[in-house]
């Protein structure tokens, strides 16, 4: 066939609007090539095309076994006719025999250009499989494009994804051509294409946040060791420093809260608790039990359960509105969470001394079994003064102290832990009745 540049033109075309390796274009029409061959000539016959990538122009070649005596004329060839084409053939090689084919008919045609569109759209479905492969369990910014029932079509790049309704952030609104980020959760190859996942909810999605507004994080000196996230309600994060010079939580909190109030911003003001992470499992759980403090932890590592006491007037911020500071608490630390407060342990012998012979024993306790059992419950009435003189709660630890929640912005109690959120709730209302004690409540277990 004769050399042909509106071919060549066409082919780098679709190689730049599909954005396909132009090799492959190539392979995909000579493979049609040789289909529509064998459809005109004939199933048996072995065929090669090649196509010039800088002229266009096509070569055919039937393809025959290089044999000593021939049995089949279609497909075998003798060594002396081989040789004369070209005297490198021995037995048992292949010769290329060139051929020019006669024209195609209509339904050979026809099958060229399925097998090319074909090849394309396999093609396509590998680049787009490949692309996001590599960007599985990362962050990626999306443009929303429209509403589809209860799902958002979001385009990332040439592609586009469906954000499922358990995938959005609850109470978030979604404008069109909006951009907003999120997480690819799953990218899989199946008969239809790519099926990419993609999450506004997922706890990875926070903790890529952090990566990328945090530097800190970015390059592994403070790592995220834990999340447990209720989408749109709040969020704990434990995190631990290689570094013992370095301060993991002022350094996610940032400066005047300037590093987390971005991440807080882009999830549409969804609370976030930034915990030190312990390997001693009591003081993990009592500080993911914050802004509550906790008064004795015992836990039994075998079954991963943990039984909490917490002073009287603590026990509904311990438990959190509808359960979620304690459920929060229990998904962050791997622990089945049981909480009650001084007067309920001491009246139901909450602590046993079998559960203290179970607790591992460590060379310190977060309290002495004494305190809990012996202790009255108004001893707890100014509980500043219990943990001041206590190691674990001391004022001068990171976790707790004074300076941390209180005088940072982001941590202020007037806005993150505002009192109307825990105090005002119907189901842990902190009423007091005559003697103190709390009248609503109760134990929490997560």
């Amino acid at each position: 066939m004769d050399t042909n540049a509106e071919l060549i033109d066409a082919l780098r075309q679709i190689e730049k609007e599909k954005g396909i390796d132009g090799e492959v274009i190539f392979e995909a029409i000579e493979a049609s090539l040789v289909t529509a061959c064998k459809k005109n000539y004939g199933s048996h016959q072995n065929v090669k095309v090649v196509i010039d990538r800088e002229t266009g122009a096509v070569q055919v070649f039937a393809q025959k076994n290089v044999v000593a005596e021939v049995e089949d004329k279609a497909t075998e060839i003798s060594v002396e006719d081989a040789q004369e084409i070209n005297k490198v053939y021995i037995e048992g090689d292949i010769c290329d025999i060139a051929v020019k084919p006669k024209d195609f008919g209509r339904i050979s045609a026809q099958t060229a250009k399925q097998v090319v569109v074909q090849k394309i759209r396999e093609a396509e479905r590998d680049r787009v499989y490949n692309e996001f492969k590599n960007k599985e369990r990362e962050l990626v910014t999306g443009i929303v494009q429209r509403k589809d029932r209860r799902n958002i079509i979001v385009e990332i790049g040439k592609f586009e994804a469906s954000l499922a309704p358990a995938d959005q952030i609850r109470g978030e609104m979604y404008s069109q051509n909006e951009r907003i980020r999120v997480y690819v959760s799953d990218v899989k190859q199946t008969v239809k294409g790519p099926q990419i996942s993609i999450s506004r909810s997922h706890p990875e999605l926070v903790k890529r946040l952090f990566e990328q507004e945090v530097p800190e994080v970015f390059d592994g000196t403070v790592e995220i060791k834990a999340i447990s996230r209720e989408a749109g309600s709040r969020t704990k994060i434990a995190v631990y420093s290689k570094n013992p010079h370095v301060d993991p939580v002022g350094s996610c909190v940032g400066q005047n809260g300037c590093r987390v109030s971005i991440i807080v911003n882009e999830l549409k003001g969804e609370k976030i608790d930034i915990i030190t992470w312990n390997e001693d499992p009591r003081k993990f759980i009592a500080a993911a039990l914050a802004p509550s403090a906790a008064v004795a932890v015992i836990v039994n590592e075998k079954e991963r359960t943990a039984k909490i006491i917490v002073p009287d007037h603590q026990l509904s911020l311990a438990i959190g509105k509808a359960g979620q500071n304690a459920r929060l608490a229990a998904k962050l630390t791997g622990y089945r969470i049981d909480i009650k407060n001084v007067t309920q342990a001491e009246e139901i012998e909450f602590i046993t001394e079998e559960d203290y012979a179970v607790d591992s024993i460590r060379e310190e306790r977060t309290v002495k079994p004494e305190i809990v059992l012996d202790a009255p419950a108004k001893e707890y009435d100014n509980y500043d003064d219990e943990y001041d003189d206590d190691d674990y709660y001391d004022d001068d630890d990171d976790y707790y102290d004074d300076d941390e929640y209180d005088d940072d912005d982001y941590y202020d109690d007037d806005e993150y832990y505002d009192d109307d959120e825990y105090d005002d709730d119907d189901n842990y209302d902190d009423k007091k009745n005559d003697e103190g004690e709390s009248t609503e409540g109760g134990e929490g277990q997560a």
